[in-house]
């Protein structure tokens, strides 16, 4: 808001994609997220018993083929009497099985995480949609975008990939365990003293990555953030010849970041190695001490392939769900973040209808302070008549937006009463108040849509005569006329393809076809020049007529004709009165007049 905003400082490119060692979010109560979460889940029963089932079919298969290999070999070698042929029929059949219940397993995660995803983030839009106007204002908005993207998107991912990983994973180690102790309790329990190895590399390794990831990550978002500033403010850098201390800086940014990106990719280089060089370790220990074993009879050559097999289903799961730890761990911090935001208290849209009797607006008393201790209106006593048009004047914090806000019910005041209508408007219902109410901001809002549909955001029911009617009051007709596809042109990027000045005269064309009882134009032409300005200000004395106004304004030789012009000052009202009768007084009013006559910017 205009008079008190907080400040947030985002930092460019730190949305970049982390790699699988980056600094993992940990939820602070983890059992309370992941109950809301499954009754997600349970939700669908049926992709995720279908996906379960998937899951245990594969695992079944991927932990009796090795052994029906083992057998095969065995009756070629002569160790074991059967017919071959059925064994290979059956080992095939396995296999196939087993890749064929990956596809599945793909293809049902992915529609239970896009269904999953789906019932979030529409709960989720929903939320915002319905929060009050101060939670948003107190908050920051790239992180309220951050929950509806990259929290709801690290679900999905962990949902879709992650989550039946580990499921297979550590079904896969389970039976995968029980086999090889079932074929010889020894040689297993050498084949797991190799995971002790990899668990030790893996904590190692990651930490490495993890720490140098961390450092490449804060410093890619300052090079972007040299970048950014440098192509946005570029004709400031080149006005002050400040390109060689910016490239400089920028030269310092990126040589740091090579550093920490070349350490980065060396650790994680060296992972895939040295897992695969355990891995190996493994094999060798499984050939000799298997040998020894087939040598004394304890096990046949088939055993010892089966073992093969069966060490390399044993570390592949186990490193897999390292890897998808941190995963997990984050989509969990996310998924708290997003029912953190859904356990926001919505805006209270209880009350009476606002009756039409008249839209005098009256401030009795009204004291209001967005930080406790820290008031920007001070018993605040204002009466706005039925039709009448009252200007609010005053130095920048000195509490007018303030006023319209509390009018909108946007806040409510912490003490005294605002009535429209002889009604007090916290008994009103805050839809049925704002119905009442058109406003044209400073900071003009445009949607990315056709120009029709951004006028009749207000009145969606308006007809074509009433269109025709609000842009020639507006003066908007030479904007339609010289845009190619006229009522029918899409505005992209909240209107960036038309300038500031039109896109306010859109917006003040907008809350003509509201057709309002009370009409609040915040500095509406702030962005106009002096002669449109001039043909605006004609237009809307007719559109005023018998509609309350109240008009913030900076320009002071634009509220000449208001019937009250109120100056304020630190939350209070100083002078009151006409333009002639202010100006008579030589107060404040008088002061920030001949201010401006005299040319300097108030």
């Amino acid at each position: 808001m205009a008079d008190q905003k907080l400040v947030e400082r985002n930092i460019p490119g730190m949305n970049v994609r982390a790699s699988r060692f980056a600094e993992v979010e940990h939820a602070e109560n983890v059992s309370a997220t992941l109950r809301r979460l499954s009754a997600y889940f349970a939700k669908e029963k049926g992709l995720v018993a279908g996906m379960l089932a998937v899951v245990a079919l594969g695992t079944v298969c991927g932990v009796y083929a090795p052994s029906l290999q083992s057998r095969a070999i065995d009756v070629i070698a002569g160790e074991q009497a059967g017919a071959l042929f059925p064994i290979l029929l059956i080992m095939l059949a396995a296999y196939l099985l087993y890749s064929a219940s990956q596809l599945v397993q793909g293809r049902i995660s992915a529609h239970l995480s896009q269904r999953i995803v789906k019932r979030l983030r529409a709960e989720l839009f929903s939320k915002i949609a319905e929060l009050p106007v101060g939670y948003l204002d107190s908050h920051s908005h790239g992180d309220l975008m951050s929950r509806m993207t990259n929290d709801i998107e690290n679900i999905s991912t962990t949902v879709s990939q992650s989550l039946p990983s580990l499921f297979s994973g550590v079904l896969m180690v389970c039976g995968t365990v029980a086999m090889m102790l079932w074929y010889c309790w020894q040689l297993a329990l050498l084949s797991c003293a190799t995971v002790l190895l990899t668990v030790a590399a893996t904590r190692f390794l990651s930490g490495k990555v993890r720490k140098f990831s961390r450092r490449r990550q804060r410093l890619l978002g300052e090079l972007n953030g040299t970048v950014e500033e440098m192509v946005s403010g570029y004709r400031t850098v080149v006005a002050y010849n400040h390109q060689e201390l910016t490239t400089e800086e920028f030269c310092a940014t990126s040589d740091d970041l090579t550093k920490a990106g070349i350490r980065t990719d060396i650790f994680s280089g060296v992972m895939g190695p040295v897992m695969n060089c355990i891995g190996n370790i493994g094999f060798v220990i499984i050939a000799v001490f298997g040998g020894w074993f087939a040598v004394r009879g304890t096990i046949s050559v088939g055993v010892i392939s089966a073992f093969i097999v069966y060490a390399k289903q044993f570390s592949r799961p186990i490193n897999e769900i390292a890897q998808i730890y941190g995963q997990v761990q984050t989509a969990i911090a996310g998924a708290e973040r997003v029912f953190s935001l859904l356990d926001e208290a919505e805006e209270d849209k209880s009350g009476a209808p606002l009756a039409a009797a008249g839209a005098a607006v009256s401030f009795r008393h009204v004291t209001f302070s967005y930080r406790p201790g820290h008031p920007v209106l001070r018993d605040f006593t204002l009466t706005v008549p039925t039709g009448k048009k009252v200007a609010l004047v005053g130095a920048t914090g000195s509490g007018k937006t303030t006023v319209v806000n509390l009018l909108m019910r946007f806040y409510d005041p912490d003490s005294g009463e605002i009535l429209v209508g002889g009604q007090n408007i916290h008994d009103v219902a805050r839809d049925s108040l704002r119905k009442e109410i058109a406003i044209v901001l400073q900071d003009t809002v445009l949607f990315s849509d056709t120009i029709r549909n951004n006028l009749t955001y207000g009145n969606p029911d308006a007809s074509q005569s009433q269109l025709d009617d609000a842009v020639e009051m507006s003066r908007c007709g030479e904007l339609l006329r010289l845009l190619p596809q006229g009522w029918d042109t899409v505005l992209t990027g909240g209107g960036s393809s038309i300038s500031q000045g039109q896109r306010q005269l859109l917006a003040i064309a907008r809350a003509f076809l509201a057709d309002p009882s009370i009409l609040i134009l915040d500095e509406a032409t702030s962005n106009v020049d002096t002669r449109t300005e001039q043909a605006i200000q004609d237009a809307m004395r007719q559109v005023m007529q018998n509609r309350t106004s109240i008009i913030i304004a900076h320009r002071l030789s634009t509220i000449r004709d208001a019937d009250l012009i109120v100056v304020m000052d630190q939350g209070q009202i100083v002078e009151q009165g006409s333009h002639g009768e202010l100006l008579a007084k030589k107060g404040k009013y008088y002061e920030l007049y001949m201010t401006q006559y005299a040319g300097f910017a108030t």
